[in-house]
């Protein structure tokens, strides 16, 4: 098993920056697979970004690609999502995800475990 929290969300102008983090306990963390999604009010949680287990493949929406970048560091355990040029609809709850089934995947439903969230709110 894998816990999962994440920080770094906060209220941020548009056009600004902003990088989540997401720390996991376990000593296994380089065997999961590991995605961050997102949930704004009234609206379904979306696939935002995810990331093999060695870091050098990378997937995101098109709503976020170029924008957002996902890394991580298998030695600190952590998952990292630098979002640059944030825009209002950019505002939601972030999650950070892991799934060891799955070696790359954007289907929130084939991830096992999620952190609690982290709140990013952008203003105009």
């Amino acid at each position: 098993q894998v816990q999962l929290v994440e920080s770094g969300g906060t209220l941020v102008q548009a056009g600004g920056a902003l990088r989540l983090s997401c720390a996991a306990s376990g000593r296994t963390f380089s065997s999961y697979t590991m995605g961050w999604f997102r949930q704004a009010p009234g609206k379904e949680r979306e696939f935002v970004a995810t990331i093999g287990l060695s870091g050098s493949s990378t997937y995101y929406a098109d709503s976020v690609k170029g924008r957002f970048t996902i890394s991580r560091d298998n030695a600190k355990n952590t998952v990292y999502l630098q979002m640059n040029s944030l825009k209002p609809e950019d505002t939601a709850v972030y999650y950070c995800a892991a799934t060891a089934r799955w070696v790359f995947t954007t289907d929130l439903s084939k991830y096992d475990y999620w952190g609690q969230g982290t709140q990013v709110t952008v203003s105009s």
